[in-house]
Order: C-alpha cells, then sequence, then structure tokens
C-alpha cells in the first residue's frame, strides 16, 4: 500500500514526475494510518490515560500530523491544481517502524531459543511397568511411585530413582556436561536426560511441575520477565524523556513556522522529530540482553534467577567458598584411625562408628564406611555391629555427644573437646602432621565419669581437580578469594596453599559463617558465595549473591541467585563471566540510544532529516540493539575452551 505512494519521488530522480492522484493517495494511505497503525493510537490513548508517554505515542502524533495535513492541503486546494501531499510520508513512516517491530520480533525470538530448547526436552510419553507389562501412557498420567521402563536412546520423562540396570546417561541439556554420566542403583535420574546404552527400571520421584526441569523453566523464564534495576531507571528516563521531546516538536513547529511561514515544511520538520525520539532502542537494551544471557548461561548449566542476580554478579569482588563439598568432592574417608595408649582400636571405631550412625555429615558417613570395611576385611574373628547409643546430642560445627551403656562419649573437633575439657596432648602431635597434610582431624573422647581421650581419626577429601583453575581464573578476573571452613587452621591453610586461595577463616561455625561475609561486606566488598549444604543457606542469603552447587542442597538451591547445575567449579568465574558480559550489552546498547537520539533530535529539528528517514534510522536503531545483544548466544564458560 506504501509503495505507490512513493512513485512521485522515484519518477523525479528521472526528469519525469507522475504523481498518483490525491484521491488514490488516500484511500492507499488511510488503512495503514488507522488499521495497520491502529495499535499505535491505542497504544498512545493508554500511555496519555496513564499521564505519561511511550514510543506509541509519538508515532501516533507524528504519523497523524503528516496525514492530517496532507488531508488539509487535499480539501482545500483550488480546483484544478494537485498539491503537493503527504500521506507516503505517514503511511511509509507506519511501514519502517512495522518493518521494524517485526525484524526486531524475529530477533528477539531468538532470545527464547533456551526456552524452547528446555521445553522441548519434555517427552509427551512414558513407557510404565503395571505388573508384567509395560505400558506407554502421557507423561501427564505417571505418578511418583510408578515404575518407568527407559530403553536406550529413550529421553526420560519423570526425575526418579534407579532400581535396576545401569547406563550412560547425558544430562548435557540440563547440568552442560557434556560426557554422560553412568547411572546404576541408587543414583537420580532426571526428566529431559537421555539414556544412551542401557536399560534402566527408575522408581518416579518427581512429575509435572515438580521436577528439576519445569524448575528450571521456571527460574529461567522468571530470570528473563523479570527487571533489572538499570532497567528501572531507563523506564524512568523514559516517562520524562517522551515529554521533553513532545516540547521540542513543538518548538520545532513554532520556530520552522514563524521564520519560513511555511506551515508544510513546519509540520514535518517536528513529525522528524517525533519520529527520530521514539525510544525503542532505549527500551530494548536492557531487556533483550537479559534475555540472552541468561538463555546462554542456562545452556550451560548456569541457572540465574532474576535480572537482580545477573546485573549484581558483575560487581563481585570477593568470591567466598565452602570447602567440604565445593572444593573438595564431600566424599571424606578415613587415612587414620588413632588409638590413645591402652584403647584397643576396635573398641575405639565401634564407639565412633556408633556415635556417628545418628549423623547426616559426610565425615559421618567416612567412619561408618570404614567400621564396616574393617568388620569385613577378614581380619576380625568376630563380627560387631555398632553399639547402641542413647540420649544422642549434635553440637553443629563441632561433632556428636552420646551414652552407650551408661558412659558418655564426644566425637569432634579441638574445640568440642576443650568444651569437655578433654587432654589431647597425647595424640597431638600426631594430628599436627595430619593437619599440616591438608587432612581434618577428630577426637574421641570419654567424658564421664571423667575426661579422657580414646583417639583420634583423620580424614582426607580429594580437592576437585577443577577447583586450582577455577581459583586462577577468578584472580584473572580481578576477584580475591576466600575459603570459610569449619576444619582447623593448619587443615585449612594446607588446602589453601594448594589452591592459591587468598584469604583463609578457619574452626567456624555453620551460623558464624553468615557473619564473616558481613564482615567482608564491611569491608566494602561485594561478596558471592559458593556452597552446598544446608548450613550454607544463611551465608547465601547474607551474600551480595549466593551461588549454589546444583549437587548440593535444596534449601541451599532456593536461596542462592544463582546455581551452577554440575559440580564444576569453573561455572563460577563463568557466572560471574555472563553477568559482567551482559551488563556490558546492556550498556553498549543505552550507549548507542542515548547518542542516536542525541545527534538524530537535532539534525530532525533543523530539517536535516526527512520524516521517512527519521523512521527508517529508529527501526535500525532498534534493530540494531537487538542484534548486539544476540551476539552473547555464542558465550561459553571461559575455563571450558
Amino acid at each position: 500500500m506504501s509503495a505507490p505512494l512513493l512513485i512521485g519521488m522515484v519518477t523525479s530522480f528521472f526528469e519525469s514526475k507522475w504523481v498518483v492522484p490525491g484521491w488514490a493517495q488516500l484511500l492507499l494511505a488511510s488503512p495503514v494510518q488507522f488499521w495497520l497503525g491502529a495499535r499505535f493510537y491505542i497504544g498512545g490513548f493508554k500511555a496519555v490515560k496513564a499521564r505519561t508517554g511511550n514510543m506509541d505515542l509519538l508515532v501516533a502524533l507524528g504519523t497523524s500530523a503528516a496525514y492530517g495535513l496532507s488531508l488539509y492541503l487535499m480539501i482545500t486546494a483550488p480546483s484544478g491544481t494537485a498539491p503537493h501531499l503527504y500521506f507516503e510520508t505517514s503511511a511509509v513512516l507506519i511501514t519502517f517502524i512495522l518493518l521494524g517491530k517485526w525484524l526486531e520480533a524475529r530477533a528477539k525470538g531468538q532470545t527464547a531459543s533456551a526456552i524452547r530448547a528446555l521445553m522441548d526436552l519434555r517427552p509427551d510419553t512414558a513407557r510404565v511397568r503395571r505388573g508384567d507389562k509395560d505400558i506407554v501412557m502421557p507423561v501427564e498420567d505417571v505418578t511418583i511411585g510408578d515404575l518407568v521402563v527407559l530403553r536406550p536412546g529413550d529421553r526420560i520423562p519423570v526425575d526418579g530413582v534407579v532400581e535396576a540396570g545401569s547406563a550412560a546417561v547425558d544430562e548435557s541439556m540440563l547440568t552442560g556436561e557434556s560426557m554422560p554420566l553412568q547411572k546404576t542403583v541408587g543414583d537420580k535420574v532426571t526428566g529431559g536426560s537421555i539414556n544412551v546404552d542401557g536399560l534402566l527400571l527408575a522408581r518416579t520421584t518427581a512429575v509435572g511441575t515438580e521436577t528439576v526441569l519445569a524448575q528450571i523453566i521456571r527460574m529461567v523464564e522468571g530470570a528473563q520477565a523479570s527487571k533489572a534495576n538499570v532497567q528501572r531507571l531507563v523506564d524512568r528516563i523514559s516517562t520524562v524523556f517522551v515529554p521533553v521531546v513532545l516540547v521540542i516538536a513543538a518548538l520545532t513547529f513554532l520556530g520552522w513556522y514563524g521564520v519560513t511561514d511555511n506551515i508544510e515544511a513546519a509540520v514535518l520538520a517536528s513529525v522528524a522529530v517525533l519520529v527520530i525520539a521514539c525510544p525503542c532502542a532505549l527500551g530494548l537494551a536492557t531487556p533483550t540482553a537479559i534475555m540472552v544471557g541468561t538463555g546462554a548461561a542456562a545452556r550451560h548449566g548456569i541457572l540465574i534467577k532474576d535480572a537482580q542476580a545477573l546485573e549484581q554478579a558483575r560487581a563481585v569482588t570477593t568470591v567466598a567458598f565452602d570447602k567440604t563439598g565445593t572444593l573438595t568432592e564431600g566424599k571424606p574417608k578415613v587415612e587414620v584411625a588413632q588409638p590413645a595408649p591402652g584403647v584397643q582400636q576396635q573398641t575405639m571405631l565401634n564407639i565412633a562408628a556408633a556415635l556417628q550412625t545418628g549423623s547426616t555429615h559426610p565425615l559421618a558417613a567416612a567412619v561408618v564406611s570404614h567400621f564396616e570395611h574393617d568388620q569385613s576385611s577378614g581380619n576380625r574373628t568376630t563380627i560387631n555391629q555398632p553399639a547402641k547409643v542413647e540420649h544422642f546430642k549434635n553440637h553443629p560445627g563441632m561433632g556428636v555427644e552420646g551414652h552407650i551403656d551408661g558412659y558418655s562419649y564426644i566425637l569432634g573437633n579441638g574445640k568440642l573437646m576443650a568444651d569437655f575439657g578433654v587432654d589431647l596432648t597425647l595424640l597431638e602431635e600426631g594430628a599436627s602432621i595430619a593437619a599440616s597434610e591438608g587432612q581434618t582431624v577428630s577426637w574421641l573422647a570419654e567424658t564421664s565419669p571423667e575426661p579422657r581421650l580414646l583417639g583420634l581419626l583423620t580424614f582426607s577429601d580429594i580437592i576437585k581437580p577443577e577447583a586450582q583453575k577455577a581459583i586462577s581464573a577468578l584472580h584473572a578476573m580481578g576477584v580475591e578469594t576466600v575459603m570459610i571452613t569449619g576444619d582447623n587452621t593448619d587443615t585449612a591453610q594446607s588446602t589453601a596453599r594448594r589452591l592459591g586461595i587468598d584469604t583463609v577463616r578457619a574452626n567456624v561455625l555453620p551460623e558464624e559463617k553468615s557473619n564473616i561475609v558481613a564482615e567482608l561486606q564491611a569491608k566494602g566488598a561485594v561478596v558471592a558465595m559458593v556452597g552446598d549444604g544446608v548450613n550454607d543457606a544463611p551465608a547465601l542469603a547474607q551474600a551480595d549473591i549466593g551461588l549454589a552447587m546444583g549437587t548440593g542442597t535444596d534449601v541451599a538451591m532456593q536461596t542462592a541467585g544463582i546455581t551452577l547445575m554440575r559440580g564444576d567449579l569453573s561455572l563460577v568465574s563463568g557466572a560471574l563471566d555472563i553477568s559482567r558480559r551482559s551488563y556490558g550489552k546492556i550498556r553498549q546498547g543505552l550507549f548507542w540510544a542515548f547518542i542516536y537520539n542525541i545527534v538524530g533530535i537535532p539534525l530532525a529539528a533543523f530539517g536535516y532529516l526527512s520524516p521517512m528517514l527519521a523512521g527508517a534510522a529508529m527501526a535500525l536503531s532498534s534493530v540494531s540493539v537487538v542484534l548486539n545483544a544476540l551476539t552473547l548466544r555464542s558465550w561459553s564458560p571461559r575455563n571450558k575452551a
């Protein structure tokens, strides 16, 4: 409809001017103005009603002025004359803007590719074993407790626990981990991952909106829909910007009309001002960068809860790490079980295993496992079970206490021993050697009828292979590192030296971790806390941004602003990196949007830009901002390369 209106302009380049009759121009321009352009009137009316301004208001006013001027000139023209009309200005303006909107929508559609990819992971059907039959049913009909049959090549439809079979499972779309993981009896499987090469039977533990995949989708959607603080600032600027533009357009009209006494020139100049100033690029810069940044992060196993988390992470100056399960594998084993003089090792291990049976701490599992291995090693003439414990009590961050056969025992660190008045002199030398080698030391003592040392246990926990590189990557980004641990100072310092960590805070109780984060913040640091356990949740909440390891507890993940879907520490620097890059794209978009308006508005006011060129430039600026943000789609964590 707009193309024929440009015939007069095109033919003028060939020294012959043929103009579409005025009535035909009116018929062609009116549907564009009031049908295809109705969205601008509706949006502009809503803005006026809300006593604010937006792009739709500027477009509606500008194109209406050009259309109205043309209609006035056509009606008032003397009979037999052909006045110069500007229907092509209003029609082509709307066409350019709608073209820009279409290109923008296509580009923004690509920013949602992460969400679509995650949704595509959800299979429609599941194979459920009922009795001796396997039934294929819609995945919506699967219930918790159903036994799901997973054949090679199947995409896993639900979350569950393997009850039979062994297979490699590809979880790359959920965690970013490229290598398939071997799953066997007792291992968890996650809906959306792929059974690569074996037959598995899994008992369903979560379906529908409760699956890990559904929670990931909700988190990514929430992040992409949320507003960063910088976007709120832009919104406030836009509410002031539009009225200012209206004033500039009015002054432009008055200035041109006062100087030239030509109402046509005055209207066209003011229309160009209205159109060139449309704040499309300004409004697009932040949300598009957030959508692409969070989507790219999700593809690599970094889940960002909201825009505030993405924005906050870019300013991090200090990263604080929990030790066990974060910097280490979290699967300690007993290295030395040394009884005190006069104490049988088997007696010592029996008491220690009994006390630890009631604890969920990783060290407790190591003690029980060591006891069971000792009993089944073939060196024992009789097989003993751990003694029964009464009045069990947990001392968070220090150890455990319990009564066995009327005697009271404690097992824990030096602080717990000191509280009960236990003398550690007999075994202090061995403990010092173990601590200097990075091992964790626990003491076993009897507290009644009087305090007496029974022995010590030393534990080693394998440092994650990527930990040292992850710390180096943070240092390369100018970020300081801190380790906060309940271990004694010697053990903590030994681990820190091996990893290159800047600062160590040892002998810290779980409830004190958040206090240490607060101390760092009081010194001006912007702190990110990395943890995986329930006891890390307060520190994760206290930190400016919490990063939870996806291999940890649900409480930690719910508290943190960012969840790392696999226990790969290189994702810590990756999370900070994507935050910085996304924020960089936001700043670039806002910079060019402001520059575009600062340069364009004066050019339009002084008549150097026609309304049509202004419309084309405005559309181009919006598309360029989106395309610039889309370059983030190729991002991957720096350490991964």
